[in-house]
């Protein structure tokens, strides 16, 4: 994996705007955005519905361009980025999402492989080993050939974490992993992102309404109306929150 220069920051987001809609429809969903988050940091966006952090995510992601103001992933700038800029800034990142998206079609290892499909130069038979490894580090050794209905939600979430890490990933994104779980699974699910994302030293940007999982950032930021009202230490955060 590249090493990144520990001094420079993974995401630098400065004076971001962003306006969903056209004309008079054209409405303003974040307002003068200012966060940077360096290597190996683990940031929870957390605040009401609606206040603007999965739209955050997503620009930081790549999946939809910035339109105002500075947006650096990894030293590039996605502000006004076309779609060949976009993609390109996407292979540097693994996703996890709420409902998993997993493919129903597919076993786990299958899934897992997919999070190699875009990567140039491996062979099927490296996406293979990757994929089983990856999937006995999230302790799913002896499910590598179970479909997703057969999985339990915790374990599907396992599956989404170890395809989103399976590519070795500089960024994580994650938005509201732990909603569908019920607390101890949720609980078992960030931890096991913590400690896989220490191990393989990405950063994590992650979506949450869950004010239990709170105490497992470096730092929390508080959104609210398209805003950043304010951010804190993680540390300052107990389990059980």
């Amino acid at each position: 994996m590249q090493t990144i220069n520990p001094q420079k920051p993974v995401i630098f987001i400065q004076n971001l705007d962003h306006y969903f809609g056209t004309g008079k429809l054209r409405k303003q969903v974040l307002f003068n955005i200012n966060l940077t988050i360096n290597t190996g940091e683990i940031v929870i966006m957390t605040g009401p519905s609606g206040s603007g952090k999965t739209t955050l995510l997503t620009l930081a992601g790549g999946l939809r361009s910035a339109q105002s103001g500075n947006l650096q992933i990894l030293g590039n700038e996605l502000c006004n980025a076309n779609s060949q800029q976009l993609t390109q800034a996407r292979r540097s990142n693994g996703y996890i999402f709420q409902a998993h998206n997993l493919h129903g079609s597919l076993t786990a290892i299958q899934n897992v492989r997919m999070g190699l499909e875009l990567q140039p130069k491996i062979t099927a038979k490296e996406m293979l080993m990757q994929s089983q490894k990856m999937l006995e580090e999230v302790g799913l050794g002896d499910r590598l050939n179970y479909y997703p209905d057969n999985l339990s939600g915790g374990q599907k979430q396992r599956v989404a974490i170890a395809r989103a890490l399976v590519s070795q990933p500089k960024i994580v994104l994650a938005d509201e992993p732990t909603a569908a779980l019920d607390k101890q699974s949720g609980r078992d699910v960030v931890e096991l992102m913590q400690k896989l994302a220490k191990e393989h030293g990405c950063t994590i940007l992650l979506v949450t309404h869950d004010n239990r999982i709170l105490d497992i950032a470096d730092r929390i930021v508080y959104m609210e109306d398209g805003h950043l009202v304010r951010e804190e230490s993680g540390s300052l955060q107990g389990i059980g929150t």
